[in-house]
């Protein structure tokens, strides 16, 4: 029987990068983006007012000067204006591009105002500025033109967005959603909008997966085939060739109705693995189309079901959508993209068979900083109200049998 690393670097082996495909900006936001995005001028592209207020000559304050006659008002977004009275100041406005022959703006707080009998308004200075350039975006400050701003392979996020079209990417290269079939198995699954009888269940697993698939990124649709080898000769194929990721729930194990592998091969579908050590979740399958999908194939039980999803096909939606991760040909490492993060157990706890184990546990920050990691009462991989309890799984090794409350251990988090 397969180990977990050995299970883990199989399915790595099968990761490519999705093909690009190019979206308006609106529609991009939460993909992977497949090109850099340089600045096409610098940031800010003008000297830029920060402040309310006045934009005068530091040198004037500097020589003593008090009180400023206001030569012009200018508010953002109006071409600049210069100052011909060095001895004057311009009224100005958050935003604004500073005016040739000013350097240093006072915002309204450090003034006071007057107007004359002839209508004229004057500024008077209550607190000087510090230096010059005080209250002014120096243009460049932040980026040059031609700068780097998002590397490929960033996911575009709100910030993203924001400054894609800043530079105006009003088109994007981001990498197309993986499509995933997600499928049930089994005749005592029902609808989840029909009544069951009492040995029927709702097919509560088909839509777990989807909902999960798509927080990964994916598309995902679901189907459901009744326990018949034939059903699934005629459905799984066109399945197999249309989608770049089949994930099933149910008939992989070794029970008189368990089809789906031997089913799968007959189709063609090269097995990679059967059966891995661990707990929840050892009949997992998996194996792949030649030029079709990869299949997961996940025992049916509900959080067998889970936790082989976020430990192995969660970490492959999100890697074929990194290219610079599908191309190292291994399972992300990071939170970002899937892998585990460290976790202090709070409990003695104790497992004896020689299998890794996936502890549900809850999480939470200590004093410390460090994760920790509490277990939760579980009744087993059929309980599925357990999941919502818990945030994430600790991978528990092989071997000691003795976990004692302080060890590190990695958590898979799924909230």
């Amino acid at each position: 029987m397969l180990s977990v690393e050995d299970a883990t670097r199989l399915v790595a082996a099968t990761i490519r990068p999705l093909p690009v495909e190019y979206l308006s900006l609106p529609l991009a936001a939460g993909r992977i983006l497949r090109e850099d995005l340089r600045a096409d001028r610098d940031f800010p592209p003008f000297n830029r007012v920060a402040m309310d207020g006045i934009a005068l000559r530091f040198a004037a304050v500097e020589a003593g000067q008090t009180e400023f006659r206001i030569e012009s008002t200018q508010f953002a977004g109006q071409p600049p204006t210069p100052l011909l009275d060095p001895e004057a100041a311009v009224e100005i406005m958050t935003g604004a591009a500073l005016p040739k022959g000013v350097d240093t703006v006072i915002r309204y707080e450090d003034l006071t105002f007057r107007t004359d009998a002839a209508g004229q308004r004057y500024a008077t200075v209550q607190a000087y500025p510090p230096r010059q350039g005080y209250n002014v975006h120096a243009r460049a400050a932040d980026r040059r033109q031609g700068d780097l701003l998002v590397p490929a392979g960033t996911r575009l996020e709100p910030a993203e967005v924001a400054v894609a079209a800043t530079i105006g990417a009003a088109t994007v290269a981001v990498t197309r959603r993986p499509r995933v079939a997600v499928v049930s198995t089994g005749d005592e699954l029902v609808p989840i909008t029909e009544q069951p009888a009492a040995h029927q269940i709702r097919r509560s697993n088909a839509l777990m997966l989807q909902a999960a698939a798509w927080q990964a990124g994916a598309e995902a649709e679901a189907f459901h085939f009744n326990d018949d080898p034939e059903a699934l000769r005629r459905g799984l194929p066109a399945l197999l060739e249309g989608f770049d990721a089949v994930i099933l729930s149910g008939g992989v194990s070794k029970g008189k109705a368990d089809f789906l592998p031997e089913t799968l091969r007959e189709l063609g579908v090269e097995q990679v693995f059967h059966e891995v050590q661990q707990r929840p979740g050892k009949p997992f399958w998996f194996g792949r189309q030649p030029g079709g999908a990869v299949v997961f194939a996940l025992p049916g039980n509900p959080v067998s079901t889970f936790v082989n999803f976020y430990r192995y096909a969660r970490p492959w939606l999100l890697a074929v959508q990194h290219p610079e991760t599908a191309e190292t040909l291994s399972l992300p490492t990071t939170a970002l993209l899937g892998g585990p993060v460290a976790a202090v157990l709070t409990e003695d706890v104790q497992f004896k068979p020689r299998l890794t184990h996936f502890l549900l546990v809850s999480l939470q920050p200590g004093p410390d900083g460090r994760l920790l990691a509490t277990p939760e009462r579980a009744g087993g991989s059929g309980d599925m109200a357990s999941l919502l309890t818990s945030a994430g799984f600790l991978e528990l090794p092989p071997e000691p049998e003795q976990f004692p409350a302080g060890t590190v251990l990695p958590a898979w988090r799924f909230r």
